[in-house]
């Protein structure tokens, strides 16, 4: 009584917790490159370069999402 599969499927509890755990780790990445950028003191090009970077990684994650729901048709 009270287990997890009780109330969602495995596949369901792995599909939020990929959600929720990548949303954290990405709030995570960004306060560490907003650190490693304000005390490299490279400037605003060190800023775009940095966040540039992580950002490329969030539009591929994102993407992969929709590409997914694409092919399973909704």
């Amino acid at each position: 009584a009270g287990m997890i599969t009780d109330y969602m499927t495995i596949a369901e509890f792995e599909d939020y917790s990929l959600k929720i755990c990548f949303t954290i780790l990405i709030l995570f990445m960004f306060f560490i490159v907003f650190d490693l950028a304000r005390k490299s003191k490279g400037g605003k090009w060190a800023y775009i370069a940095l966040f540039g970077g992580l950002g490329l990684g969030m539009v591929g994650f994102i993407a992969k999402y929709f590409i997914k729901m694409s092919l399973q048709g909704g």
